[in-house]
């Protein structure tokens, strides 16, 4: 397969050639559904195994995934002034074509809504890319300091289970508010841990060592895909 490299030599596919960099996938959900669920280990494992007869042979494959997709084949699902035309259970079956295990391993899941016209138009000064780089370098530093007893973990998504447990201490409000999510949306233990995961990056962002209850929210409200709305 493309995705995941192969052959009767075996040769990398694009997770492997995408590896420490970014592998855009365009259009998700158009993606045969047996191609996507090739990822999820690589997701997981940071490296892939093809497997043939006479040999086995391992890529790395530790990439940052982003993709994007409409809510529906027309487009319009959720939209706030066109309407959906999409017929009975069709919006389920789009949104279908991507299993929750593959969900599960993607972080950030971000609903990007139309623009109005006032908005395009305003003059007001948005936040400078410089100043939002500076922000990431030093939560990069963070996290440099914070792994430098770690061989081969440099940043919060390469925490292990435990190492979740342990950085990623939360309060008792916090874990209130992270139950009440969980029971919610119907989260799995992997989503747990990355919503920890990411509260803890957003935390590095605003610069405080402690997790606090707007960082969880955030991180919980990333999980949008994960809502009964999307699924009609």
């Amino acid at each position: 397969m493309a995705l995941v490299g192969g052959g009767v030599n075996p040769q990398p596919g694009e997770i492997s050639l995408a590896h420490n960099g970014v592998l855009f996938l365009d259009e998700l959900p158009e993606f045969k559904r047996s191609v996507l669920e090739v990822m999820r280990q690589p997701l997981e494992d940071r490296q892939v195994t093809i497997s043939r007869a006479r040999l086995s042979v391992g890529y790395p494959a530790s990439f940052m995934l982003i993709a994007s997709m409409n809510p529906c084949p027309c487009g319009f699902y959720n939209h706030p002034e066109k309407e959906c035309i999409c017929g009975p259970g069709i919006v389920q079956k789009y949104l279908s074509k991507i299993s929750g295990p593959l969900l599960d391993r993607i972080d950030l899941h971000v609903e990007v809504t139309p623009v109005n016209f006032n908005e395009l138009a305003s003059m007001q000064a948005a936040e400078k890319s410089a100043i939002i780089r500076e922000r990431v370098i030093s939560a990069r530093t963070f996290q440099d300091m914070r792994f430098e007893q770690q061989p081969g973990i440099h940043y919060n998504a390469q925490m292990s289970p435990n190492m979740v447990r342990n950085i990623c201490d939360i309060d008792d409000a916090g874990r209130s508010l992270i139950k009440r999510a969980m029971e919610k949306l119907g989260l799995s233990a992997r989503a747990y841990d990355r919503i920890l995961k990411v509260s803890r990056t957003i935390a590095d962002l605003a610069g405080t060592e402690k997790i606090e209850l707007e960082h969880l929210a955030e991180a919980i409200h990333y999980r949008s895909l994960d809502r009964e709305r999307w699924t009609g």
